[in-house]
């Protein structure tokens, strides 16, 4: 009986076919060979042993140019290979360190297709920027990439680890490893839900990431979320440079542009300034709870769609005038105006326990932190304005706080300091913390009177320090600027400092350490910048 296909079904096989056809081109136009040695128990024939062998063969019915060789886990290659699996199927092992800890099936064999591709042309076939990420590793990398058969978004990752192994062999190791043949890895490493990427045993991505953020995530043997351009110029020329990459230079920065300026923003250290270490962020208008580096991956993602931003560029030196030269430890900004978004630090007690418990008890924040301790008791380290202040604002929150003081008597305003017995708050005078201790979270401190130097522990659920801030003005104060009795940049009320086209926004102006008066002044900022270079105030001032 004859079989006829309907219009859709032929169309389908001529599809099939013409895509066949293209891949046995490709296959025929790749100038190297692709030897595969496949590792299996003797004896012992499993599933994945044979759909290994299946989908190479399948594969090899398209090239001549595959080749499989067949060894059991005694034969002496595995020793030289270091194979103690089945199956393990190596990819060209006198040349790279790529295995597979299983079977290439289902959505694996989209990347098994791009792993013969990539091998057969012995090029990585990285993008640029991708190429110059990976030009600065300088050590080895053992990468293990989890997969399963079913996942569509695993063949993306396996991609990445092959073009970094293939791009430096002499320092990229890839296993592919499949969760279902291997469960005793995917528990070992947690890795339960795929796909997940391991580089020197400590976990570098979770799901699907870009070429570049995948690399990115290599070099530093951490998760990246980013991928900053690397920018090659020596000399750029710019309306605007932002030296900050907090929320106020970020959206400065944004806003500048969308102004119609050049602008670039210069950021030593990692983006986000004191947010990105914030554990949990509870106050920010659109998010009940948000993860502080979460906030700023979103915050950098955004200001990336309008700005070019420098990152891991310290300012060696500015020259006021016009035009301002700012210059980097890698280039030169040649700019109209600048802005000084760099910061302000909270001063620590120095004590041991205060790092280990940062985000676990111990806080900088009241305004931010101070709703998790309701019902439960804290102290407040410090005497001045902010430390009452935020004593205050704790015990109106429902928080059973004590203040804690080193001197014997506070620093802040009467009117201030006159509030907290009015409000139940106790004060313990000539009092230092010594110690912050602990399991998971903070449970109790130890004491020391600075009179009698007795010692007393206290239980506790938390430890806010106001024990004030420490702006980063050393570059205001190289260039000439002024500063105010606090410390903090002098500014006017459009946020322009003493030196024409020279501004400054967010916290090294003092006031509120939040991040949403951040992001409003340095958007005010912007804004003055922008009118003021339709219309130079200073040269309006020295022509009167």
């Amino acid at each position: 009986m004859a079989v006829v296909m309907d219009h859709g079904e032929k169309k389908a096989q001529d599809a099939q076919q013409a895509f066949m056809q293209q891949l046995r081109k490709t296959f025929a136009s790749l100038p190297r060979e692709i030897p595969l040695l496949l590792f299996s128990q003797r004896g012992k024939e499993d599933v994945f042993v044979d759909a290994c062998r299946q989908v190479v063969r399948a594969f090899r019915g398209l090239t001549d140019k595959i080749t499989l060789k067949e060894y059991n886990l005694e034969h002496e290659l595995a020793a030289k290979y270091k194979v103690d699996s089945s199956p393990t199927l190596l990819i060209d092992p006198n040349r790279y360190n790529i295995r597979w800890l299983g079977a290439p099936m289902g959505e694996e064999g989209r990347s098994f297709l791009e792993a013969m591709l990539l091998i057969g042309s012995g090029k990585s076939g990285m993008g640029e920027q991708s190429l110059k990420v990976i030009e600065r590793l300088d050590s080895p990398r053992q990468v293990k990439i989890f997969v399963s058969p079913t996942c569509p978004y695993c063949p993306q990752q396996v991609v990445n680890g092959l073009k970094a192994a293939i791009e430096r062999p002499e320092l990229v190791s890839l296993e592919i490893i499949d969760i279902q043949c291997r469960p005793d890895l995917a528990d070992q490493y947690g890795a339960q839900s795929v796909p997940q990427a391991y580089a020197n045993d400590v976990l570098i991505g979770q799901g699907a990431q870009q070429e570049e953020v995948f690399l990115s995530s290599l070099i530093k043997l951490a998760p990246q979320t980013i991928f900053i351009p690397e920018s090659t110029e020596q000399v750029v020329n710019t309306d605007v440079v932002v030296v900050g990459g907090g929320p106020a230079g970020l959206t400065a920065g944004i806003y500048t542009v969308r102004s119609g300026l050049r602008t670039a923003v210069i950021e030593r250290d990692a983006l986000g300034g004191q947010v990105a270490l914030t554990p949990i962020v509870e106050n920010y208008p659109g998010f009940s709870q948000v993860g502080g580096k979460t906030l700023v991956d979103i915050m950098v993602s955004h200001a990336l769609q309008y700005v070019q931003i420098f990152q891991g560029e310290e300012v060696l030196e500015v020259r006021p005038g016009d035009p301002i030269e700012v210059t980097t430890t890698r280039r030169k900004f040649i700019t109209r105006t600048l802005l000084l978004a760099t910061g302000a630090s909270h001063r620590h007690l120095g004590v041991p326990g205060e790092q280990q418990f940062s985000g676990r008890g111990v806080s900088y924040c009241a305004t931010c932190d101070g709703p998790l301790f309701k019902g439960r008791k804290v102290i407040m380290v410090g005497g001045g304005n902010s430390a009452v202040t935020e004593a205050l604002y704790l015990k109106h929150m429902g928080v059973d706080v004590t203040l804690v003081h080193r001197r014997d008597r506070l620093r802040a305003q009467d009117v201030l300091a006159n509030q907290l017995p009015a409000s139940g708050v106790p004060i313990m005078y000539d009092t230092e913390v010594k110690v912050i201790e602990g399991k998971e979270r903070v449970q109790r401190v130890r004491l020391i009177n600075t009179k009698t130097g007795k010692t007393s522990d206290m239980a506790v659920d938390g430890v806010f320090i106001a024990v004030g801030y420490q702006p980063a003005v050393g570059l205001a104060q190289k260039i000439g600027i002024e500063l105010n009795e606090d410390g903090y940049i002098k500014h006017d009320a459009f946020h322009r400092t003493n030196i024409p086209g020279i501004y400054s926004a967010g916290d090294v102006e003092g006031g509120y350490k939040q991040i949403v008066t951040a992001t409003g002044q340095g958007a005010a900022a912007a804004m003055t910048i922008f009118e003021d270079l339709i219309n130079p105030y200073w040269k309006v001032a020295q022509a009167s």
